[in-house]
């Protein structure tokens, strides 16, 4: 397996697929991924491609920053994604929600992007926000938070501890009267549905 050496920052496009919608956050499936890193090591084999150091990942509406990602193509032709981030510090993740002016942004300890179910899992220290426009409108941090796209829901679990119990999770949750009191006024049309946090039962210490 060949090793790139360090010195140098690699651009690379994996031109899988065109994006072929003028809607970015329609296509991110299917939009090429280009990734900027210090070092990458390719195995052909496999498919997987390993970047490290400094890695900043755009594919479609999605940005990631890691210390180390690794790639993987399916058969399909999807991508799914693993993100750590270096020694005391958090990888990164944001992406557009389909259809309206939100963005989800996360942070944790671990990222894996799945392309094929279109789902992000955060894991270790991990935090969920979400922005209308440019105002923050949820928060939501835990040991494990599970966002999918498709179904516009999450969920969030506390981090197990001894004795079978587990850590509490913490949300903080803007009414949209105030959210939107705090942007510009809206177009006249009905506005989009809030995603909504999964039923999960509350874990207490």
């Amino acid at each position: 397996m060949p090793t790139v050496p360090p010195p140098h920052r690699w651009l690379v496009l994996l031109a899988l697929c065109a994006v072929c919608s003028a809607h970015a956050e329609l296509a991110d499936r299917q939009a090429p991924m280009h990734i900027e890193a210090d070092a990458l090591r390719y195995d052909e084999a496999r498919r997987v491609s390993l970047f490290s150091g400094n890695v900043a990942i755009s594919k479609g509406t999605i940005r990631i920053r890691a210390q180390q990602v690794e790639v993987r193509q399916d058969d399909q032709g999807l991508q799914h994604g693993v993100a750590l981030g270096a020694p005391g510090q958090r990888a990164f993740y944001r992406q557009k929600r389909e259809g309206v002016d939100e963005w989800i942004e996360g942070e944790a300890q671990r990222i894996e992007y799945d392309g094929a179910a279109d789902r992000v899992t955060l894991r270790g220290d991990a935090e969920l926000r979400r922005y209308r426009g440019t105002v923050l409108a949820d928060r939501s941090s835990g040991a494990v938070i599970v966002y999918d796209n498709r179904a516009q829901t999450f969920s969030v679990d506390g981090a197990p501890a001894s004795g079978g119990s587990g850590a509490r999770v913490r949300a903080t949750l803007t009414p949209r009267s105030a959210d939107v009191a705090a942007q510009q006024p809206a177009p006249s049309g009905v506005a989009p549905p809030a995603l909504q946090p999964s039923t999960a039962p509350e874990r207490r210490p």
